[in-house]
């Protein structure tokens, strides 16, 4: 077997309209610790063991992202990984007023899609 060619995700790239406010955002719903920001985007960490940032990009123009029509049911670009129970995140993400569908899934996998400030759906599964 060879080796593979890539070895993780260093950046997620999400559009905001404004990256100070929504890293303000991500960091208070979330717990992401902001690393650099500037006028034009935020570079937030997920946390300390994590190779992977977000980046909020602040776009001329926004519209929140759309995943296109499919038959698979994905209605996103980005999983997060549940730190703990599920229901647990989901809970705590209600009580800090973020917006978000039910938990679904089937069997061991659990998932549900929340809305950050600007409209930008993202998931988290378990």
């Amino acid at each position: 077997m060879t080796k593979p060619l890539l070895g993780g995700m260093e950046g997620v790239f999400i559009p905001v309209k404004d990256p100070k406010v929504s890293a303000k955002w991500y960091e208070e719903k979330l717990g992401l610790t902001l690393n650099y920001i500037e006028e034009e985007a935020a570079v937030m960490n997920i946390a300390a063991a994590s190779q992977t940032v977000i980046c909020l990009v602040k776009t001329l123009d926004h519209q929140p992202m759309k995943f296109p029509d499919n038959n698979f049911g994905v209605g996103k670009y980005y999983n997060f990984i549940s730190n703990g129970d599920i229901e647990e995140t989901y809970q705590l993400l209600c009580e800090k007023n973020v917006n978000v569908n039910a938990i679904g899934g089937e069997g061991n996998t659990k998932y549900f899609t929340f809305y950050d400030l600007d409209g930008n759906p993202l998931g988290v599964c378990q």
